[in-house]
C-alpha cells in the first residue's frame, strides 16, 4: 500500500485532576494524534511525548519538529507492505523514538482495518480480558492517598502503582500496606533517588511489594545493577529501556528482574513485540505502562497487554480514570479488574472527530495545501 497523506494534530486534554509524579505534575495533556492515510482506509495513533522533558529528552513540540521535518518526509509517498516497513523507512533518524512510534503504530491500525483484525490479533495476541491496574499519583496527605487507594481496590484494579519521590516514600507506603495487608502494591520513583539512597530503598523490602520501578537514573544501568544486588524486591526498569537491545543489556548487567514496556516508549509495536519476546526467553515477566493516554493510545496498550509474555497486570485503567470524556467511542470501561481489548479492525474504536476538532490547536497536512 502506498501512504498518500499524513495528518498530525495536537490537542489539548484535560485531566479531571492533577496527576503528580517525582518530576512534576500534569493537568493538561498535550497530545499529538497522528492520521496515515492509503488506499481509502486510515490509520490513527498518538505521540506519548510529555509537555517538558522531565521523563524523555522528547517533548511534544520536539515530536512535532522531527514528524515534520525528518519523519513524515521519509515515509510519505512510499510503499509499505507492512509495518516493518515503516520501522525500515525511518531508521535513519537517531533516537526519537517516540515520535518515531506514532508513525508506526498508526500503520499497524492501518494494517489491522485494511485486513479485517483486532490489533490484538494483528500483532499475535488474543481477544481475551486482561487484568488492569491503576497508578496514584503522589497526594497532599498519607490519609488521602490511603483513600483513593481504597476506592481503587472497591473498582476492582489487580495492581496498585505508587508514586514516591524522597520524603515521601516508606513511611507513605508503609500506611497504605497498613491500610491494605493483602494488596498488590508497587512504588515508582521515576528516577528520583541515586544509589546513596540504598539503604533508604531497602526499607521497604518488608512491605511485599511487586516491584520498585526506575528508582535511579534513566541511563545507569551499572547503579541500577549495584541497587539490585542489595534488595530483596524485584527492581522494574522504564525510563532506562528505550529498545531491544537496552533490555538485553539491562538483563546481562542484572539492573532489573522486571520490565515495563510501553509501546510509544521503545519505537512502536514492532520494537514492544522483541523487548516481549527477549524477556519471555528468559523468564522475565513484563508490564505495560500508561502514559496518559486518550483512548487512541490506550487501544494500543491493551492491544498488546494480551501478549503471553505480560504476565503482570498493566496500568491500562479505565478512560474515567484521567478523562471527563474520552476522544473515542467506546470509552474503555474496565470490569471486576479485568479490561476486554476491542475486536472491532484496527485499534476498534473510532475516534470522535467532533470532539478532536474541538480540541485541536494546530493540524498540518502532508502533502501540504497550497495557499
Amino acid at each position: 500500500m502506498r501512504i498518500d497523506a499524513i495528518e498530525v494534530r495536537e490537542i489539548r486534554f484535560p485531566l479531571r485532576e492533577r496527576f503528580e509524579i517525582s518530576s512534576g505534575y500534569s493537568e493538561k495533556r498535550r497530545i499529538l494524534l497522528v492520521r496515515l492515510h492509503a488506499d481509502g482506509e486510515t490509520g490513527w495513533a498518538e505521540c506519548v511525548a510529555g509537555e517538558d522533558p522531565g521523563y524523555s529528552y522528547e517533548t511534544t513540540d520536539t515530536a512535532w519538529h522531527i514528524l515534520a521535518e525528518f519523519l513524515i518526509p521519509a515515509l510519505l509517498g512510499a510503499e509499505v507492505t507492512e509495518p516493518a516497513d515503516v520501522e525500515r523507512l525511518l531508521a535513519h533518524v537517531r533516537g526519537h523514538p517516540m515520535a518515531k512510534a506514532c508513525l508506526e503504530m498508526a500503520s499497524w491500525d492501518l494494517e489491522g482495518r485494511k485486513r479485517g483484525l483486532s490489533l490484538a490479533e494483528a500483532l499475535g495476541g488474543s481477544g481475551e480480558p486482561v487484568p488492569v491496574g491503576v497508578s496514584v499519583g503522589l497526594q497532599k496527605s498519607d490519609d488521602l492517598l490511603v483513600e483513593k487507594v481504597g476506592e481503587f481496590l472497591a473498582a476492582g484494579y489487580r495492581k496498585i502503582k505508587l508514586k514516591i519521590k524522597p520524603g515521601r516514600d516508606v513511611e507513605m507506603v508503609r500506611a497504605v500496606r497498613g491500610a491494605f495487608p493483602e494488596a498488590p502494591l508497587m512504588v515508582d520513583a521515576n528516577s528520583a533517588y541515586t544509589l546513596a539512597d540504598r539503604e533508604r530503598l531497602a526499607e521497604m523490602d518488608d512491605l511485599d511489594l511487586l516491584m520498585i520501578e526506575q528508582p535511579l537514573a534513566h541511563d545507569d544501568l551499572h547503579r541500577h545493577a549495584r541497587l539490585q544486588e542489595t534488595l530483596q524486591t524485584p527492581i522494574c526498569l522504564d525510563e532506562s529501556i528505550r529498545s531491544a537491545g537496552d533490555a538485553e543489556l539491562a538483563l546481562e548487567l542484572g539492573s532489573c528482574r522486571i520490565i515495563n514496556i510501553k509501546p510509544g516508549r521503545v519505537g512502536g509495536i514492532g520494537s514492544s513485540r522483541r523487548i516481549h519476546d527477549l524477556c519471555r526467553a528468559r523468564g522475565v515477566p513484563v508490564w505495560c505502562g500508561g502514559m496518559l493516554e486518550s483512548g487512541v493510545g490506550r487501544a494500543f496498550n491493551i492491544a498488546l497487554a494480551t501478549l503471553p509474555g505480560f504476565t503482570i497486570p498493566g496500568d491500562i485503567s479505565a478512560s474515567r480514570r484521567y478523562w471527563e470524556r474520552d476522544i473515542v467511542d467506546p470509552e474503555f470501561e474496565v470490569f471486576d479488574g479485568m479490561m476486554t481489548p476491542p475486536a472491532g479492525p484496527g485499534i476498534g474504536v473510532t475516534p470522535d472527530q467532533r470532539r478532536i476538532d474541538r480540541l485541536t490547536v494546530r493540524v498540518e497536512r502532508w502533502p501540504r495545501m497550497r495557499a
